[in-house]
Protein backbone atom coordinates (compact mmCIF):
# COMPACT_ATOMS: atom_id res chain seq x y z
CA UNK A 1 0.00 0.00 0.00
CA UNK A 2 1.15 3.45 -0.74
CA UNK A 3 0.97 6.12 1.25
CA UNK A 4 3.24 9.65 2.08
CA UNK A 5 6.21 8.77 3.97
CA UNK A 6 7.64 12.37 3.62
CA UNK A 7 5.50 15.47 3.04
CA UNK A 8 7.39 19.03 2.82
CA UNK A 9 5.43 21.93 3.58
CA UNK A 10 6.61 25.40 2.72
CA UNK A 11 9.99 24.91 3.63
CA UNK A 12 12.11 27.73 4.14
CA UNK A 13 15.75 28.10 4.77
CA UNK A 14 17.66 31.24 5.49
CA UNK A 15 21.41 31.00 5.66
CA UNK A 16 23.18 34.36 7.48
CA UNK A 17 26.52 35.78 5.73
CA UNK A 18 28.27 38.77 6.71
CA UNK A 19 25.36 39.72 8.63
CA UNK A 20 22.71 39.48 5.69
CA UNK A 21 20.04 37.06 5.51
CA UNK A 22 20.67 35.06 2.20
CA UNK A 23 17.33 33.00 1.14
CA UNK A 24 18.53 29.30 0.31
CA UNK A 25 14.87 27.52 0.18
CA UNK A 26 12.37 29.66 -1.00
CA UNK A 27 8.69 28.24 0.51
CA UNK A 28 8.93 24.99 -1.15
CA UNK A 29 6.35 21.97 -0.60
CA UNK A 30 6.27 18.23 -2.14
CA UNK A 31 5.90 14.44 -1.20
CA UNK A 32 7.66 11.41 -1.19
CA UNK A 33 5.37 8.52 -1.30
CA UNK A 34 6.22 4.45 0.27
CA UNK A 35 7.89 3.04 -2.33
CA UNK A 36 8.52 5.69 -4.90
CA UNK A 37 12.01 6.82 -6.10
CA UNK A 38 11.93 11.07 -6.36
CA UNK A 39 14.53 13.07 -8.03
CA UNK A 40 15.81 16.63 -6.61
CA UNK A 41 17.23 17.99 -9.72
CA UNK A 42 18.96 21.54 -10.57
CA UNK A 43 22.29 22.47 -10.64
CA UNK A 44 24.88 23.31 -7.43
CA UNK A 45 23.36 26.34 -5.34
CA UNK A 46 19.36 25.06 -6.55
CA UNK A 47 18.84 24.11 -3.11
CA UNK A 48 18.96 20.48 -3.40
CA UNK A 49 21.23 19.74 -0.66
CA UNK A 50 20.34 22.07 1.70
CA UNK A 51 16.73 20.85 1.67
CA UNK A 52 17.79 16.89 1.79
CA UNK A 53 19.74 18.10 4.81
CA UNK A 54 16.61 19.93 6.38
CA UNK A 55 15.21 16.94 6.43
CA UNK A 56 17.85 15.33 9.00
CA UNK A 57 17.77 18.56 10.43
CA UNK A 58 21.83 18.56 10.11
CA UNK A 59 21.83 22.32 9.07
CA UNK A 60 24.12 24.42 11.46
CA UNK A 61 21.69 25.42 14.73
CA UNK A 62 21.82 29.02 13.84
CA UNK A 63 20.35 28.54 10.22
CA UNK A 64 18.21 25.80 11.64
CA UNK A 65 16.61 28.92 13.84
CA UNK A 66 15.96 30.68 10.77
CA UNK A 67 13.90 28.27 9.02
CA UNK A 68 10.32 27.35 8.69
CA UNK A 69 7.60 24.93 7.50
CA UNK A 70 6.66 21.50 8.28
CA UNK A 71 8.41 18.68 7.15
CA UNK A 72 5.85 15.59 8.31
CA UNK A 73 7.46 12.07 8.52
CA UNK A 74 4.84 8.59 8.60
CA UNK A 75 6.49 5.22 8.71
CA UNK A 76 3.65 3.05 9.10
CA UNK A 77 0.83 5.49 7.08
CA UNK A 78 -0.85 6.66 10.73
CA UNK A 79 1.63 8.00 13.07
CA UNK A 80 2.86 11.57 11.78
CA UNK A 81 5.83 13.32 13.33
CA UNK A 82 6.78 16.72 12.14
CA UNK A 83 10.41 16.19 12.28
CA UNK A 84 11.31 20.13 12.53
CA UNK A 85 9.50 20.06 16.17
CA UNK A 86 10.80 16.56 17.82
CA UNK A 87 13.39 15.96 20.50
CA UNK A 88 17.10 15.44 20.09
CA UNK A 89 16.71 11.61 21.06
CA UNK A 90 14.01 11.09 18.72
CA UNK A 91 15.62 12.73 16.26
CA UNK A 92 18.71 10.18 16.72
CA UNK A 93 16.56 7.03 17.09
CA UNK A 94 15.05 8.67 13.05
CA UNK A 95 18.71 9.14 11.60
CA UNK A 96 20.56 6.05 10.12
CA UNK A 97 17.43 3.77 11.02
CA UNK A 98 14.02 5.04 9.60
CA UNK A 99 15.54 7.50 7.25
CA UNK A 100 19.07 7.09 6.30
CA UNK A 101 21.34 9.10 4.01
CA UNK A 102 24.02 8.51 1.57
CA UNK A 103 26.32 11.43 0.96
CA UNK A 104 28.25 12.32 -2.28
CA UNK A 105 31.67 12.26 -1.21
CA UNK A 106 32.13 8.75 0.82
CA UNK A 107 35.94 9.49 1.45
CA UNK A 108 34.91 12.41 4.02
CA UNK A 109 31.63 10.42 5.03
CA UNK A 110 33.56 7.32 6.06
CA UNK A 111 35.99 7.46 9.18
CA UNK A 112 39.28 6.60 8.08
CA UNK A 113 40.72 5.43 11.37
CA UNK A 114 38.21 2.63 11.15
CA UNK A 115 37.46 -0.33 9.56
CA UNK A 116 34.75 -0.46 7.03
CA UNK A 117 32.74 -3.55 8.63
CA UNK A 118 33.36 -1.67 12.11
CA UNK A 119 31.42 1.28 10.30
CA UNK A 120 28.52 -0.93 9.50
CA UNK A 121 28.33 -2.33 12.77
CA UNK A 122 28.32 0.77 14.74
CA UNK A 123 24.91 1.63 13.16
CA UNK A 124 23.10 -1.77 13.66
CA UNK A 125 24.91 -1.72 17.22
CA UNK A 126 22.72 1.84 17.65
CA UNK A 127 19.27 0.67 16.46
CA UNK A 128 19.15 -2.35 17.04
CA UNK A 129 19.51 -4.98 19.99
CA UNK A 130 21.77 -7.17 18.97
CA UNK A 131 25.16 -8.77 19.74
CA UNK A 132 28.63 -7.69 18.22
CA UNK A 133 29.19 -11.17 16.90
CA UNK A 134 25.72 -10.86 15.12
CA UNK A 135 26.43 -7.23 14.10
CA UNK A 136 29.17 -8.66 12.12
CA UNK A 137 27.31 -11.26 10.47
CA UNK A 138 24.40 -8.94 9.01
CA UNK A 139 27.44 -6.45 8.23
CA UNK A 140 29.16 -9.06 5.45
CA UNK A 141 25.60 -10.06 4.60
CA UNK A 142 24.74 -6.43 3.79
CA UNK A 143 28.31 -6.12 1.68
CA UNK A 144 27.22 -9.15 -0.53
CA UNK A 145 24.29 -7.08 -1.08
CA UNK A 146 25.78 -4.43 -2.30
CA UNK A 147 27.87 -6.97 -4.65
CA UNK A 148 31.28 -5.93 -2.81
CA UNK A 149 34.12 -8.50 -4.17
CA UNK A 150 35.27 -10.53 -0.71
CA UNK A 151 32.81 -9.09 1.78
CA UNK A 152 34.83 -10.94 4.64
CA UNK A 153 37.92 -8.86 3.59
CA UNK A 154 36.40 -5.65 3.28
CA UNK A 155 34.72 -5.56 6.92
CA UNK A 156 38.27 -5.48 7.71
CA UNK A 157 40.18 -2.87 5.68
CA UNK A 158 40.40 0.49 5.92
CA UNK A 159 38.50 3.38 3.51
CA UNK A 160 41.57 4.34 1.49
CA UNK A 161 42.11 0.42 0.73
CA UNK A 162 38.63 0.27 -1.55
CA UNK A 163 38.39 2.47 -4.73
CA UNK A 164 35.38 5.18 -5.08
CA UNK A 165 33.01 2.52 -6.38
CA UNK A 166 33.44 0.19 -3.36
CA UNK A 167 33.42 3.01 -0.75
CA UNK A 168 30.03 4.09 -1.81
CA UNK A 169 29.12 0.57 -1.86
CA UNK A 170 30.25 0.67 1.91
CA UNK A 171 28.04 3.73 2.38
CA UNK A 172 24.86 2.47 0.95
CA UNK A 173 25.56 -0.72 3.16
CA UNK A 174 25.92 1.42 5.90
CA UNK A 175 22.94 3.19 5.01
CA UNK A 176 20.35 0.11 4.29
CA UNK A 177 21.45 -1.89 6.84
CA UNK A 178 18.85 -0.65 9.66
CA UNK A 179 16.22 -1.11 6.21
CA UNK A 180 15.24 2.48 6.40
CA UNK A 181 11.58 3.56 5.50
CA UNK A 182 13.28 7.00 3.41
CA UNK A 183 16.38 6.84 1.71
CA UNK A 184 17.93 10.40 0.60
CA UNK A 185 20.74 9.87 -2.32
CA UNK A 186 22.67 12.90 -2.23
CA UNK A 187 25.00 12.91 -5.90
CA UNK A 188 25.99 9.47 -4.89
CA UNK A 189 27.02 8.89 -8.42
CA UNK A 190 28.82 12.03 -9.12
CA UNK A 191 32.26 11.20 -9.42
CA UNK A 192 31.90 7.61 -10.77
CA UNK A 193 32.80 6.34 -13.85
CA UNK A 194 29.78 5.51 -15.98
CA UNK A 195 30.16 1.72 -15.64
CA UNK A 196 30.24 1.97 -11.53
CA UNK A 197 27.38 4.37 -11.94
CA UNK A 198 24.96 2.19 -13.75
CA UNK A 199 25.88 -0.59 -11.42
CA UNK A 200 25.46 1.66 -8.44
CA UNK A 201 22.34 3.04 -9.42
CA UNK A 202 21.33 -0.36 -10.75
CA UNK A 203 21.92 -1.75 -7.12
CA UNK A 204 19.44 1.17 -5.35
CA UNK A 205 16.49 0.41 -7.49
CA UNK A 206 17.14 -3.17 -6.66
CA UNK A 207 16.70 -2.50 -2.59
CA UNK A 208 14.40 -0.25 -3.50
CA UNK A 209 11.93 -2.54 -4.70
CA UNK A 210 13.03 -5.38 -2.31
CA UNK A 211 12.44 -3.03 0.88
CA UNK A 212 9.53 -1.08 -0.75
CA UNK A 213 11.27 1.98 1.14
CA UNK A 214 10.64 5.72 -0.46
CA UNK A 215 14.15 6.92 -2.22
CA UNK A 216 14.77 10.44 -2.50
CA UNK A 217 17.87 11.29 -5.01
CA UNK A 218 19.48 14.31 -5.81
CA UNK A 219 21.62 14.86 -8.70
CA UNK A 220 22.12 17.42 -11.84
CA UNK A 221 21.86 15.17 -14.59
CA UNK A 222 18.49 14.25 -16.17
CA UNK A 223 20.17 11.36 -17.93
CA UNK A 224 20.32 9.49 -14.00
CA UNK A 225 17.11 10.59 -13.40
CA UNK A 226 15.54 8.89 -16.76
CA UNK A 227 17.18 5.60 -15.52
CA UNK A 228 16.04 6.11 -11.25
CA UNK A 229 13.63 7.71 -10.58
CA UNK A 230 9.74 7.66 -11.07
CA UNK A 231 8.75 11.86 -10.47
CA UNK A 232 11.32 14.12 -10.87
CA UNK A 233 11.16 17.70 -8.62
CA UNK A 234 13.17 20.61 -10.73
CA UNK A 235 15.02 22.78 -7.94
CA UNK A 236 16.37 26.60 -9.57
CA UNK A 237 17.91 29.05 -6.99
CA UNK A 238 16.02 27.76 -4.07
CA UNK A 239 12.90 27.39 -6.06
CA UNK A 240 10.67 24.18 -7.17
CA UNK A 241 10.15 25.46 -10.66
CA UNK A 242 8.63 22.28 -11.89
CA UNK A 243 7.32 18.73 -10.68
CA UNK A 244 5.68 16.16 -12.22
CA UNK A 245 6.28 12.10 -13.24
CA UNK A 246 9.45 11.40 -15.37
CA UNK A 247 7.95 10.82 -18.69
CA UNK A 248 6.12 14.17 -18.12
CA UNK A 249 9.43 16.09 -17.26
CA UNK A 250 11.40 14.56 -20.24
CA UNK A 251 8.51 14.66 -23.12
CA UNK A 252 6.64 18.21 -22.45
CA UNK A 253 8.89 20.34 -19.84
CA UNK A 254 7.25 23.33 -19.01
CA UNK A 255 9.89 25.55 -17.75
CA UNK A 256 13.01 27.17 -19.79
CA UNK A 257 15.41 25.63 -17.43
CA UNK A 258 14.27 22.24 -17.26
CA UNK A 259 14.50 22.18 -21.23
CA UNK A 260 18.53 23.95 -20.76
CA UNK A 261 19.05 20.93 -18.67
CA UNK A 262 17.97 18.56 -21.24
CA UNK A 263 19.33 20.27 -23.90
CA UNK A 264 23.40 20.91 -22.04
CA UNK A 265 24.04 16.85 -22.36
CA UNK A 266 26.98 17.14 -25.02
CA UNK A 267 25.35 13.06 -25.80
CA UNK A 268 22.63 14.93 -26.94
CA UNK A 269 24.59 16.37 -29.82
CA UNK A 270 27.01 15.67 -33.07
CA UNK A 271 30.69 16.20 -32.51
CA UNK A 272 31.79 19.39 -32.57
CA UNK A 273 27.96 20.81 -32.36
CA UNK A 274 27.95 24.59 -29.75
CA UNK A 275 26.37 23.00 -26.84
CA UNK A 276 23.23 25.79 -25.38
CA UNK A 277 23.74 26.57 -21.56
CA UNK A 278 20.95 27.85 -19.49
CA UNK A 279 21.52 31.74 -19.94
CA UNK A 280 20.56 30.46 -23.99
CA UNK A 281 17.46 29.28 -22.96
CA UNK A 282 16.53 32.22 -20.13
CA UNK A 283 17.15 35.07 -22.19
CA UNK A 284 16.47 33.93 -25.70
CA UNK A 285 13.10 33.21 -26.38
CA UNK A 286 14.28 31.14 -29.84
CA UNK A 287 15.68 29.03 -27.60
CA UNK A 288 12.43 28.17 -25.95
CA UNK A 289 11.16 26.74 -29.21
CA UNK A 290 13.27 25.71 -31.20
CA UNK A 291 15.04 21.82 -30.69
CA UNK A 292 18.36 21.79 -30.95
CA UNK A 293 19.06 25.38 -30.72
CA UNK A 294 19.75 27.03 -34.12
CA UNK A 295 22.91 29.16 -33.21
CA UNK A 296 24.75 25.22 -33.24
CA UNK A 297 27.63 25.27 -35.21
CA UNK A 298 31.08 23.37 -35.80
CA UNK A 299 33.86 24.67 -33.60
CA UNK A 300 36.55 21.62 -33.47
CA UNK A 301 39.70 22.22 -35.90
CA UNK A 302 40.80 19.74 -38.24
CA UNK A 303 43.98 17.68 -37.53
CA UNK A 304 46.98 19.15 -39.50
CA UNK A 305 48.52 15.49 -40.37
CA UNK A 306 51.61 16.63 -38.72
CA UNK A 307 52.95 14.41 -35.39
CA UNK A 308 53.47 15.99 -32.54
CA UNK A 309 53.75 13.65 -30.07
CA UNK A 310 54.64 10.22 -31.08
CA UNK A 311 54.69 7.59 -28.25
CA UNK A 312 56.17 4.13 -28.81
CA UNK A 313 56.17 1.31 -26.11
CA UNK A 314 55.67 3.08 -22.94
CA UNK A 315 55.36 1.19 -19.69
CA UNK A 316 54.63 2.53 -16.69
CA UNK A 317 54.94 -0.04 -13.65
CA UNK A 318 54.77 0.46 -9.94
CA UNK A 319 55.85 -1.30 -7.14
CA UNK A 320 53.30 -3.82 -5.69
CA UNK A 321 54.53 -6.30 -2.94
CA UNK A 322 57.75 -5.93 -1.65
CA UNK A 323 60.11 -8.79 0.70
CA UNK A 324 61.83 -7.36 3.96
CA UNK A 325 64.19 -5.86 2.85
CA UNK A 326 61.97 -3.59 0.55
CA UNK A 327 62.85 -5.18 -3.04
CA UNK A 328 59.82 -5.14 -4.95
CA UNK A 329 58.38 -9.00 -5.89
CA UNK A 330 55.53 -7.39 -7.92
CA UNK A 331 54.84 -4.43 -9.79
CA UNK A 332 51.60 -3.19 -10.98
CA UNK A 333 51.72 -2.19 -14.33
CA UNK A 334 49.80 0.80 -15.35
CA UNK A 335 50.72 1.94 -18.43
CA UNK A 336 51.70 -1.76 -19.98
CA UNK A 337 53.83 -1.38 -23.54
CA UNK A 338 51.29 1.20 -25.76
CA UNK A 339 52.35 3.33 -28.79
CA UNK A 340 50.11 5.69 -30.36
CA UNK A 341 50.84 9.26 -32.23
CA UNK A 342 48.93 12.73 -31.37
CA UNK A 343 48.46 15.10 -34.41
CA UNK A 344 48.63 18.95 -34.73
CA UNK A 345 45.59 20.64 -34.23
CA UNK A 346 43.41 17.53 -32.59
CA UNK A 347 42.10 16.86 -29.58
CA UNK A 348 42.23 13.00 -28.92
CA UNK A 349 40.46 11.60 -26.22
CA UNK A 350 41.62 8.87 -23.96
CA UNK A 351 38.95 7.21 -22.09
CA UNK A 352 38.39 4.44 -19.79
CA UNK A 353 37.46 3.14 -16.45
CA UNK A 354 38.84 4.06 -12.72
CA UNK A 355 42.33 2.50 -12.90
CA UNK A 356 43.00 1.89 -16.50
CA UNK A 357 46.02 3.75 -16.41
CA UNK A 358 45.25 6.94 -18.51
CA UNK A 359 45.45 9.73 -15.51
CA UNK A 360 49.31 7.83 -15.30
CA UNK A 361 49.53 7.78 -18.94
CA UNK A 362 48.13 11.41 -19.31
CA UNK A 363 51.17 12.80 -16.47
CA UNK A 364 54.03 10.50 -18.21
CA UNK A 365 53.42 12.41 -21.30
CA UNK A 366 54.65 15.50 -19.82
CA UNK A 367 57.28 13.93 -17.55
CA UNK A 368 55.52 14.57 -14.25
CA UNK A 369 55.65 10.42 -14.09
CA UNK A 370 58.98 8.93 -15.13
CA UNK A 371 58.59 6.07 -17.15
CA UNK A 372 59.68 2.13 -17.12
CA UNK A 373 60.27 2.15 -20.40
CA UNK A 374 59.46 3.29 -24.04
CA UNK A 375 60.10 6.51 -25.36
CA UNK A 376 57.92 9.99 -26.30
CA UNK A 377 58.71 12.23 -29.21
CA UNK A 378 57.59 15.71 -29.20
CA UNK A 379 58.33 17.26 -32.31
CA UNK A 380 60.72 14.39 -32.87
CA UNK A 381 62.81 15.12 -29.36
CA UNK A 382 62.96 12.11 -26.72
CA UNK A 383 61.42 13.73 -24.02
CA UNK A 384 63.05 10.58 -21.67
CA UNK A 385 66.16 11.78 -22.47
CA UNK A 386 65.84 15.74 -21.11
CA UNK A 387 67.71 17.30 -18.21
CA UNK A 388 65.47 18.44 -15.94
CA UNK A 389 66.30 21.69 -16.71
CA UNK A 390 65.27 21.15 -20.20
CA UNK A 391 62.35 19.82 -18.94
CA UNK A 392 62.05 23.20 -17.17
CA UNK A 393 62.02 24.95 -20.44
CA UNK A 394 59.87 22.90 -22.07
CA UNK A 395 57.19 23.46 -19.70
CA UNK A 396 55.63 26.25 -21.36
CA UNK A 397 54.75 24.40 -24.62
CA UNK A 398 52.92 21.48 -22.68
CA UNK A 399 50.37 22.06 -20.13
CA UNK A 400 48.04 20.53 -17.51
CA UNK A 401 44.11 21.03 -16.62
CA UNK A 402 43.70 19.30 -13.33
CA UNK A 403 40.71 16.89 -12.54
CA UNK A 404 40.46 19.18 -9.66
CA UNK A 405 40.78 23.10 -9.66
CA UNK A 406 40.58 23.56 -6.22
CA UNK A 407 43.62 22.00 -4.92
CA UNK A 408 45.65 22.68 -7.99
CA UNK A 409 45.12 26.84 -6.40
CA UNK A 410 47.20 28.02 -3.96
CA UNK A 411 44.49 28.89 -1.60
CA UNK A 412 46.72 31.49 -0.08
CA UNK A 413 47.19 33.16 -3.66
CA UNK A 414 45.02 35.29 -5.52
CA UNK A 415 43.76 34.30 -8.90
CA UNK A 416 45.48 36.88 -10.61
CA UNK A 417 48.75 36.48 -9.28
CA UNK A 418 48.30 32.50 -9.53
CA UNK A 419 47.95 33.09 -13.89
CA UNK A 420 50.96 35.62 -13.48
CA UNK A 421 53.53 33.33 -12.01
CA UNK A 422 54.28 31.17 -15.04
CA UNK A 423 54.69 34.51 -17.43
CA UNK A 424 57.08 35.48 -14.47
CA UNK A 425 58.84 31.81 -14.35
CA UNK A 426 59.70 31.89 -17.80
CA UNK A 427 60.61 35.73 -18.04
CA UNK A 428 57.79 35.88 -21.03
CA UNK A 429 57.00 38.82 -19.89
CA UNK A 430 59.09 41.29 -17.71
CA UNK A 431 57.04 44.04 -16.74
CA UNK A 432 54.32 43.66 -13.98
CA UNK A 433 51.98 46.07 -15.29
CA UNK A 434 52.23 44.47 -18.71
CA UNK A 435 51.88 41.04 -17.17
CA UNK A 436 48.83 41.99 -14.90
CA UNK A 437 47.50 43.58 -18.01
CA UNK A 438 48.02 39.96 -19.93
CA UNK A 439 46.46 38.10 -16.99
CA UNK A 440 43.29 40.54 -17.38
CA UNK A 441 43.31 39.36 -21.27
CA UNK A 442 43.17 36.22 -20.69
CA UNK A 443 40.63 36.19 -17.69
CA UNK A 444 37.98 37.68 -20.05
CA UNK A 445 38.96 35.42 -23.06
CA UNK A 446 37.43 32.48 -20.46
CA UNK A 447 34.68 34.46 -19.59
CA UNK A 448 35.89 35.96 -16.13
CA UNK A 449 35.90 39.76 -15.22
CA UNK A 450 38.95 42.15 -14.52
CA UNK A 451 37.75 42.73 -10.89
CA UNK A 452 38.38 38.67 -10.46
CA UNK A 453 42.09 39.61 -10.73
CA UNK A 454 42.82 40.32 -6.81
CA UNK A 455 40.07 37.07 -5.43
CA UNK A 456 40.87 34.21 -4.27
CA UNK A 457 40.24 30.61 -5.22
CA UNK A 458 37.66 29.47 -2.27
CA UNK A 459 35.20 32.72 -4.03
CA UNK A 460 34.26 31.02 -7.16
CA UNK A 461 32.03 28.79 -8.02
CA UNK A 462 33.92 25.15 -9.13
CA UNK A 463 32.92 26.31 -13.14
CA UNK A 464 34.78 29.41 -12.95
CA UNK A 465 37.40 27.79 -10.97
CA UNK A 466 38.06 25.69 -13.80
CA UNK A 467 38.16 28.25 -16.04
CA UNK A 468 40.85 30.19 -13.84
CA UNK A 469 43.27 27.27 -14.51
CA UNK A 470 42.21 26.77 -18.11
CA UNK A 471 43.57 30.16 -18.46
CA UNK A 472 46.83 29.96 -16.28
CA UNK A 473 47.56 27.03 -18.35
CA UNK A 474 47.02 29.31 -21.74
CA UNK A 475 49.18 32.18 -20.34
CA UNK A 476 52.18 30.56 -21.67
CA UNK A 477 50.41 30.05 -25.00
CA UNK A 478 51.32 26.12 -25.36
CA UNK A 479 50.99 24.08 -28.03
CA UNK A 480 49.88 20.95 -26.75
CA UNK A 481 47.60 20.72 -23.08
CA UNK A 482 46.14 17.76 -21.37
CA UNK A 483 42.84 18.11 -19.49
CA UNK A 484 42.74 14.99 -17.21
CA UNK A 485 38.80 14.39 -15.98
CA UNK A 486 38.30 17.86 -16.18
CA UNK A 487 34.79 18.36 -16.61
CA UNK A 488 34.03 15.47 -14.50
CA UNK A 489 32.81 17.09 -11.23
CA UNK A 490 30.71 19.51 -13.28
CA UNK A 491 27.32 20.55 -13.20
CA UNK A 492 26.28 19.91 -17.48
CA UNK A 493 25.07 23.13 -17.59
CA UNK A 494 28.51 24.36 -16.56
CA UNK A 495 30.00 21.25 -18.34
CA UNK A 496 28.88 22.45 -21.83
CA UNK A 497 30.04 26.80 -21.13
CA UNK A 498 34.13 24.80 -20.07
CA UNK A 499 33.69 22.17 -23.26
CA UNK A 500 32.46 25.07 -25.98
CA UNK A 501 35.12 27.72 -24.03
CA UNK A 502 37.87 24.61 -24.63
CA UNK A 503 36.15 24.30 -27.90
CA UNK A 504 36.66 28.52 -28.79
CA UNK A 505 40.18 28.54 -27.53
CA UNK A 506 41.67 25.70 -29.31
CA UNK A 507 40.13 27.38 -32.83
CA UNK A 508 41.13 30.73 -31.98
CA UNK A 509 45.35 29.45 -30.50
CA UNK A 510 45.62 25.76 -32.49
CA UNK A 511 46.61 23.62 -29.64
CA UNK A 512 46.72 20.21 -29.93
CA UNK A 513 44.33 18.73 -26.95
CA UNK A 514 44.53 14.97 -25.04
CA UNK A 515 41.43 14.86 -23.79
CA UNK A 516 41.22 12.21 -20.41
CA UNK A 517 37.86 11.28 -19.19
CA UNK A 518 35.54 8.22 -18.18
CA UNK A 519 33.00 9.56 -19.66
CA UNK A 520 32.73 8.10 -23.50
CA UNK A 521 29.52 10.10 -24.91
CA UNK A 522 31.43 13.65 -23.39
CA UNK A 523 35.00 11.86 -25.06
CA UNK A 524 32.43 11.38 -28.31
CA UNK A 525 31.41 14.31 -28.80
CA UNK A 526 34.50 16.73 -27.91
CA UNK A 527 37.65 14.84 -29.73
CA UNK A 528 38.46 14.03 -33.22
CA UNK A 529 39.83 10.36 -32.74
CA UNK A 530 39.36 8.20 -29.01
CA UNK A 531 41.90 5.67 -27.77
CA UNK A 532 40.02 3.63 -25.29
CA UNK A 533 42.38 1.95 -22.51
CA UNK A 534 41.80 -0.84 -20.11
CA UNK A 535 44.34 -2.18 -17.29
CA UNK A 536 47.01 -0.30 -18.65
CA UNK A 537 46.46 -1.00 -22.82
CA UNK A 538 45.14 0.13 -25.37
CA UNK A 539 41.75 -1.57 -26.02
CA UNK A 540 40.96 0.10 -29.41
CA UNK A 541 41.65 3.50 -31.07
CA UNK A 542 40.15 5.22 -34.07
CA UNK A 543 38.01 8.04 -35.06
CA UNK A 544 35.57 9.16 -32.31
CA UNK A 545 32.02 8.47 -34.04
CA UNK A 546 33.32 5.40 -35.52
CA UNK A 547 34.45 4.12 -32.35
CA UNK A 548 31.05 5.17 -30.64
CA UNK A 549 28.86 3.91 -33.22
CA UNK A 550 30.46 0.71 -34.33
CA UNK A 551 32.91 -0.78 -31.31
CA UNK A 552 35.31 -3.57 -32.10
CA UNK A 553 35.41 -4.13 -28.77
CA UNK A 554 33.30 -5.71 -25.47
CA UNK A 555 34.74 -2.94 -23.28
CA UNK A 556 34.26 -0.44 -25.08
CA UNK A 557 30.28 -1.67 -25.99
CA UNK A 558 30.23 -1.45 -21.79
CA UNK A 559 30.87 1.74 -21.66
CA UNK A 560 28.91 2.62 -23.98
CA UNK A 561 25.89 0.99 -22.91
CA UNK A 562 26.85 2.35 -19.20
CA UNK A 563 26.36 6.17 -20.71
CA UNK A 564 22.63 7.52 -18.62
CA UNK A 565 20.31 8.69 -21.81
CA UNK A 566 18.11 11.00 -21.40
CA UNK A 567 14.92 8.66 -22.61
CA UNK A 568 11.65 7.75 -20.96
Amino acid sequence: MSYPLLSIENLTVNFINDGAVHQAIKNISFTVNKGEIVALVGESGSGKSVTSLSILQLLPESTSQLASGRILFSEDGNTVKDITKISKQELQQIRGNTISMIFQEPMTSLNPVFTCGAQVSEALLLHKKISKKEARLQAISWFEKVKLPNPEAIYDRYPHQLSGGQKQRVMIAMAMCCRPSLLICDEPTTALDVTVQKSVLELIKELQQETGMGVIFITHDLGVVAQIADRAVVMYKGDIIEQGSVKDIFTNAQQPYTKALIACRPDNHKRGERLPVVSDFLHNDSFLTTSPPPSLHRTTTASSGQVLIKVKNLSVHYPNKKNWLGQPMSYVKAVDNISFEVYENETLGIVGESGCGKTTLGRTLLQLIPATEGNILYKEQNLRTYSPKQLRALRQHLQIVFQDPYSSLNPRKKIGHAIEEPLAVHGIIKDPTARKQRVIELLQKVGLQPEHYDRYPHEFSGGQRQRIVIARALALQPSFIICDESVSALDVSVQAQVLNLLNDLKKEFGFTIVFISHDLGVVRYFSDRIIVMNKGKIEEMGPADEIYEHPQSAYTQKLIDAIPHVAV
